[in-house]
Parts: C-alpha cells; sequence; structure tokens
C-alpha cells in the first residue's frame, strides 16, 4: 500500500499529466534538480502533490512567504487527509533581534512574542518527522535555521508501555530533562501533574490531547488520552511516546560538558578583552555570560540558548548547523525538497547568512556574545542547494540558476486544466492615467468583477485609494505597512465584494488566487527596475489569469525590454493554449474557489455581560469553555491565528468570573 494517497476528484488535465510523468520519473531515476515551469492557474500545487504521490517521498515543501505557506498547508491538508502534513515556521507573531550600533552606544534587547500555537506546530513537525515515513512539512525560511541535533532529540524520548516497571520518581525527573512543568494548577501544554497514582502528561506538540498514565505502585497499569478540559476519556493505549518540550534539550551529561566549553570560552575571551584593554567589554560578556550559565545550571535553559547552540549541539566551530534537513535524514534516505516560488525563495534564501552573521559580528566585538553565537546562524546557500536531497524548483519565471541546475529535467505547463487563457494585453499611453483607468475600472464593476491595481510607491498608492474614494470608488490599498493578519483580513473581503479595487505595490504577485479579479491594471509599467522587470510584470499579468475575462493594461510611455519580453511571452502562452482548446474543444472557464469562511457565531460572552455580577452557572460556564476552545482550536487549524487568540482571551476572561 503506498504511504502516500493523494485523495482528490480532479485528475491531471492541460499539460498536468506529461508534467508530472516527466519529473517524477527524473527524480525516481537518480537526478537531483527539477523545474517546472507552470503559468498561473495551471495547478502546480497539484502537479507537486501527483509528484509526491509518485515518488512517495517525504517531503519539504519551501517557500518565501508565510502567507503562501499558510495556503499551501491548508491546500496539501486537504490533499492528503490521511497522511502526515505538518507546518514549521517562525513560532514568533513579533521578533526584534538583538542588535548594536556603536555609533551611537545603543544596544537593542531582544524582544519577542512567541504565538503557542504555532510553536506546537514546530514541535509538531520534528516529532512527525522522526515517528512516521509519510510526512510532508511545509515551511517557510525558517527550515534554513539552526536546530537541536535531531539524534539527541530523537534521544530525549520516554517510551511509556502497559505493564512495564517504571518508578514514578524516575518518569517525573526525566519528564523535567525533557523540559516538562510540573503545574498542578492550570493543565497546558508542555506541563505535567501528579494526582497519586496517575500522572497526566500534555505533550507540547499534541492539538488537544494530554494522556494520562495509571499506576499500580511501580507498574503501568493503564494509559489512554482525555481531553484536558474536561477529563472526557477518549481512546486506551498499550504504548506511547513521549518527545522532548523543545528542540535544544540535551541530556544531563550533554549539558555538564556544554557549560564547562562555555565556560573554557568565556575565560579565552575575557583574557582577549584584557590584553586588548577593552576592560568594558570584559565586564559586559562575564556579567551576561554569567547570568546565563547559572540559568542553564538551574534549569537546562536560558534567554537567547540558542546562541549556545554549537556547544549544546556538539558542532565545531564554522560547522554547518543542524536545520530542518537533518531531521528528513536522520529518518529518511531519500526525501525531496519543493521550492515553491523559486525565482523569488532562492534569492531569499541566498541573502539570509550574510544580514545574520554581520549583527552577530557587532555583537560578539562588543562584548555582548561570545564567538560561538556565530555559528548559530542559517546554512549558506552553498549548504543549502547541496543538501542530500532531491531539489524540484517550481515557478512561473524561474531564473538562470535554476534552470542550469535543472538543465533537461524541465517540465512545462503552460496549458490550464480550465482551459483559461493568459490575459490580453492592451497598452495606453500613460498621460492622465489615473482617469483613463477609472473608466476602465467602471466598466469592470458592471460585470462584478475586481481589479487589481499595481504602483510603484506606498505614497501612490495611498493617494491613489483616497482619490478614487472621492470619486464613489469602493477602493482599498495594501503594502508593507500592513500587517500580515490584516492583508489577509483585506484580500477575504476584496473576494467578498466587500471592495471592488485593491491598489498594492508588490505584494500582489507571487501565488495570490484571486478568481474575481479580470482586470490587471499596471501604472508606470515602461518605469524599468525590480517592480517594472521581466518576471516581475510576468508575475503581476498572471493575478489576471484565473477569470474568463482576464485582461492587462499596461500605462507607459514607451515599451521598455522588460515590457516586450513579458507582453511576447504572455502571447506566445496564449497562442498555444488558443490552438489546444481548438483541438479539443475546451470552453475556457474561470476558476472557481471557496473562500474561507468568517467565524460570525454568537458571542457567549455577550450575552453573559447581560447578566452584570450575577454567577454563571459552574456546569454553564464549563459548556462555554469548551465551545470556545473548540472554536479556539478550529481557528487555528485553518491558521486564523488572531481568531483563536480572541478565543483564548475569552476563555481566560470566564475563567477568572
Amino acid at each position: 500500500m503506498a504511504k502516500f494517497t493523494l485523495k482528490t476528484p480532479f485528475s491531471p488535465a492541460g499539460d498536468q499529466p506529461q508534467a508530472i510523468e516527466k519529473l517524477s520519473s527524473s527524480i525516481l531515476k537518480g537526478n537531483k534538480y527539477q523545474t517546472l515551469i507552470g503559468v498561473t492557474g495551471s495547478g502546480k500545487t497539484y502537479t507537486m502533490a501527483k509528484v509526491i504521490e509518485k515518488t512517495q517521498r517525504p517531503t519539504l515543501i519551501m517557500t518565501h512567504n508565510k502567507t503562501l505557506a499558510a495556503q499551501l498547508y491548508s491546500e496539501f491538508k486537504h490533499f492528503f487527509p490521511d497522511n502526515h502534513v505538518e507546518y514549521f515556521i517562525s513560532y514568533y507573531d513579533y521578533y526584534q533581534p538583538e542588535a548594536y550600533i556603536p555609533r551611537s552606544d545603543l544596544f537593542i534587547e531582544k524582544d519577542s512574542s512567541i504565538n503557542e500555537e504555532l510553536e506546537r506546530l514546530r514541535l509538531s513537525a520534528t516529532a512527525s518527522l522522526l515517528s512516521y515515513d509519510d510526512v510532508i512539512c511545509i515551511a517557510s525560511v525558517s527550515a534554513n535555521y539552526g536546530l537541536g541535533n535531531p539524534a539527541e532529540y530523537k534521544e530525549m524520548v520516554q517510551i511509556i508501555e502497559v505493564g512495564s516497571e517504571l518508578n514514578q520518581k524516575e518518569l517525573l525527573l526525566r519528564l523535567v530533562e525533557m523540559g516538562y512543568k510540573r503545574n498542578d494548577a492550570y493543565f497546558d501544554r508542555g506541563d505535567f501533574r501528579v494526582n497519586g497514582d496517575i500522572i497526566d502528561i500534555y505533550p507540547a506538540y499534541s492539538e488537544e490531547e494530554a494522556i494520562r498514565v495509571e499506576f499500580f505502585g511501580d507498574e503501568v497499569e493503564a494509559i489512554y488520552y482525555f481531553d484536558p478540559l474536561t477529563n472526557a476519556r477518549s481512546k486506551t493505549a498499550q504504548k506511547v511516546i513521549i518527545y522532548a518540550a523543545n528542540q535544544f534539550i540535551v541530556t544531563q551529561d550533554k549539558l555538564k560538558i556544554a557549560i564547562k566549553q562555555i565556560e573554557d570560552e568565556l575565560a579565552e575571551r575575557l583574557a582577549f578583552f584584557k590584553s586588548e584593554g577593552k576592560l568594558v567589554e570584559a565586564q559586559r560578556l562575564e556579567q551576561r555570560v554569567g547570568f546565563d550559565l547559572e540559568m542553564l545550571q538551574a534549569t537546562g535553559a536560558c534567554k537567547g540558548v540558542e546562541n549556545y547552540a554549537r556547544h549544546l549541539t556538539g558542532k565545531k566551530e564554522g560547522e554547518t548547523p543542524y536545520s530542518m534537513f537533518d531531521y528528513f535524514q536522520a529518518m529518511h534516505e531519500d526525501f525531496l525538497v519543493i521550492v515553491d516560488e523559486s525565482h523569488v525563495s532562492l534569492p531569499q534564501f541566498r541573502g539570509m547568512y550574510a544580514g545574520d552573521r554581520s549583527r552577530k559580528e557587532t555583537l560578539v566585538e562588543y562584548g555582548f556574545r561570545l564567538p560561538s553565537a556565530l555559528d548559530n546562524r542559517p546554512l549558506t546557500f552553498d549548504e543549502y542547494i547541496h543538501k542530500d536531497a532531491s531539489f524540484l524548483f517550481v515557478s512561473a519565471t524561474p531564473a538562470d540558476l535554476e534552470l542550469g541546475l535543472s538543465k533537461e529535467n524541465t517540465a512545462l505547463q503552460i496549458i490550464r486544466p480550465t482551459g483559461l487563457l493568459d490575459p490580453e494585453v492592451t497598452i495606453i499611453d500613460s498621460e492622465y492615467q489615473v482617469e483613463k483607468l477609472h473608466d476602465e475600472i467602471k466598466e469592470v464593476i458592471k460585470r462584478d468583477e475586481r481589479i487589481l491595481v499595481t504602483v510603484l510607491t506606498k505614497k501612490m498608492a495611498e493617494e491613489l485609494t483616497k482619490y478614487y474614494i472621492e470619486l464613489g470608488i469602493k477602493v482599498k490599498y495594501m503594502h508593507s505597512d500592513i500587517d500580515t493578519i490584516e492583508r489577509t483580513q483585506i484580500i477575504r473581503a476584496f473576494r467578498a465584494g466587500e471592495f471592488d479595487v485593491l491598489v498594492g505595490i508588490n505584494l500582489l504577485r507571487e501565488g495570490l488566487d484571486l478568481p474575481e479579479v479580470s482586470l490587471v491594471a499596471i501604472l508606470d509599467a515602461d518605469k524599468e527596475g525590480f517592480l517594472r522587470s521581466e518576471t516581475a510584470l510576468i508575475q503581476t499579468m498572471g493575478r489576471g489569469a484565473r477569470n474568463e475575462n482576464g485582461r492587462v493594461i499596461m500605462f507607459a510611455k514607451k515599451i521598455t525590454r522588460s515590457m516586450q519580453a513579458a507582453i511576447d511571452t504572455t502571447q506566445g502562452r496564449r497562442k498555444r493554449q488558443i490552438t489546444f482548446n481548438k483541438a479539443h474543444n475546451i470552453t475556457p472557464t474561470s476558476v472557481k474557489r471557496n473562500m474561507d469562511e468568517s467565524l460570525r457565531e454568537e458571542d457567549y460572552a455577550d450575552i453573559y455581560s447581560k447578566k452584570k455580577k450575577e454567577k454563571i452557572p459552574k456546569g454553564e460556564k464549563q459548556k462555554i469553555i469548551k465551545e470556545y476552545k473548540k472554536k479556539m482550536l478550529d481557528a487555528a487549524k485553518n491558521l486564523d491565528f488572531e481568531v483563536a487568540a480572541k478565543y483564548r482571551d475569552k476563555i481566560d476572561e470566564i475563567k477568572k468570573m
């Protein structure tokens, strides 16, 4: 029986069959690099899923953008409901790395806010990789950053089996060593509690089930899963495996070795500073590292523990750090890496190392960190691209790098299963472009379709939005000053028809699936540069390729080289698509994609606010908490973390009543 089983009502169509066959065969033959060149709307994600099913390889899917990662996670969860689809992105809602600016003698303390649900998903990903063969992990650039040693993480497990002899005290000590905390008052993920001969453990990576272990003396009498909120039993188990609460956990023996190495490095660095007459730096370093050592000795962890990763993982100076790739390699001889939107993702991966290194070198030079902190770093591009895995690059506009690596192992996906054509391209003189676009917008709105407008600056986006609002157009703008959560809400409202025109800069290019859009307008298309390069123009034009009435208008005074290349590419594809449709008697139809419904349930807190000081019955309170928790978990599962956070806060409010 196949490990990976794709479940979908669709069958390969258009160019998908030949692309799936060519890419799968190339991977199974042992070729390291492959590229899928697929136009917008050609079903690249479905092709990726079929390649996974045909090759039967655990897969790491990487993209440069958290929003795209969330979209891919949702799609692959539907494609592979019976397999382990995991999600691995940065667990910070907010992150300000520590930094020092010598010119103004300004030290910026590390500041962050950890999203507990994202942290759980990361732990779930590493635990699944060491437990199952059928893992698909959707990841952002976070997968290139340092993690703990997978072999050490695998050793830090506790196996509990019915009928086995297990000293309760030793089990509790082991759980503490694995990073779990005893909490008899408020039982949460990463906690354990004790009640006589019963030990409850809430795995840090568990979605909503805790584990109850019942003892008779030192014999494990029963194991079962239960709901931590209601205590309702769900299923029994003969054996469970508990993984550590974080990836940097090490055994006590190795922690002692790491602490000794940190102390030796500190002594060496202090001697260097004193020999150079840098007494301030020496005092600063001794104070900071001394505090971290005390915390490590007392609790096994400290703030910024990742800066001591080289000592904790046993790596040598300058050696490649452990990353998500090592968790794949620890259990899987052959695995596949899919790089989505590779023309953007690969350059981003390339640039990560230099920026990180520059910041940390300053911290080391001025005594804020030990030199070993430099080894807490992302992978260099060479380390990444030469990993022992098969690579599949996916893009509508791959760069020379991907094409050069893949050579003849490249598949084209130009024909869409829906028969949709690349949009028609019209060039209009950019004089009075705002007024001319206004006339075009009114025609599109009459058909109840949407319009995307791309401009060059944030100021232009805001001013254009203001101008069109005054003319009675329902319009909003979106640029980098708007946070991720609000962007998602804006796009949802746009698709729902709450407004008709969305103005942006370069946020409207890769990966956005907006089938309601029939007009893409590119203002100042002749201003050569990053935002008006051939690749950027092709990607932007692709946003109009999911609607049968799709059109692109470029406002320009002249046709630049990039414009001409983008137009030639688009029109060449269009001719091929028209020929295919005629030969197979296909009528183009707009893509139909369901929208995620917003949660609009009745707010229980509002109901009870009417009672003011009246006490809520205990039974009713438990019902409300249970309902809220279900909604919170559902929202988190759908990656609506802002909604999940609201329900979490409501649960806390009710508990305090």
